[in-house]
């Protein structure tokens, strides 16, 4: 089976917003991976075990983004690529998921593509679904659990707010997990060593099948942040401490106004 695994580098502080463009300035703060990703390298890496298959870690994102995609390798991922280019960046959850489905797609037909339910950063929990709706694939969200693995489907647990349901899905499909089982492994030192010395495929604009700056980045993004503020909290005023009869008469004071207002 032929499993990808799509990581995101998220700024490991508080990062300042552009505000004449409406985007994070990333380049202000240190990155790590996004913590969810590594709960999709794990359920991607033990699919994988089962079925005898391979994992491509993929990641958008600047230069330093390549130390993200070196932790799904040092976990056990057997390839690692970088989608890296000017003209990715500003992008907003669809133009990500465009890009990725374009990256995706030179890299040759998966059974299966293994996402994080959401990130620290943007936490839309968008991503896999616009990337799933872009390639034309079902998909499975707020995956809990990967149940049982066939040659043409993949049932796995989904946690909802109303409960749990078990969902199968033929392949090609892609999964979103969430912060469940399983948890992620840790790297060994060999593991370590490999990923530190694996070469990272870079590709670029000019290596996409669409190779029109347009289709990609801030320009072509629908999401605009029009206005950045800080949120003024008021200080919390002490509890009024009333006897039965006060608390009784302020209620009946507070329906009474509420009656005539």
């Amino acid at each position: 089976m032929k499993i990808a695994v799509c990581v995101k580098q998220v700024p490991a502080s508080s990062v300042p917003m552009d505000e004449t463009q409406g985007v994070l300035m990333r380049s202000m703060a240190g990155g790590t991976i996004n913590p969810w990703d590594l709960h999709a390298i794990e359920a991607a890496l033990q699919v994988a075990e089962q079925t005898g298959g391979t994992v491509t870690a993929i990641s958008m994102g600047p230069a330093s983004a390549e130390q993200t995609v070196r932790v799904a390798l040092a976990m056990g991922a057997n390839k690692g690529v970088l989608l890296c280019d000017n003209a990715f960046a500003g992008a907003d959850v669809y133009a990500t998921a465009f890009t990725l489905s374009q990256g995706l797609s030179i890299l040759g037909n998966f059974d299966l593509i293994v996402c994080g339910q959401q990130t620290t950063d943007g936490d839309t929990s968008q991503l896999p679904f616009s990337l799933a709706t872009q390639m034309g694939i079902p998909a499975i969200g707020w995956v809990k659990k990967i149940e049982t693995i066939t040659e043409s489907a993949i049932t796995a647990k989904q946690e909802l707010s109303s409960g749990t349901q078990r969902v199968t899905c033929p392949y090609p499909c892609l999964l979103a997990v969430g912060q469940g089982d399983p948890q992620p492994r840790i790297p060994t030192l060999k593991n370590k060593l490999r990923a530190k010395n694996a070469s990272v495929e870079i590709i670029g604009l000019q290596g996409m099948p669409q190779k029109e700056e347009t289709l990609y980045g801030l320009c072509v993004s629908p999401t605009r942040v029009v206005k950045v503020y800080e949120n003024n909290i008021q200080g919390k005023k002490e509890p009024l401490k009333l006897s039965s009869q006060q608390a009784a008469a302020c209620l009946l004071k507070e329906w009474e106004d509420a009656q005539n207002a």
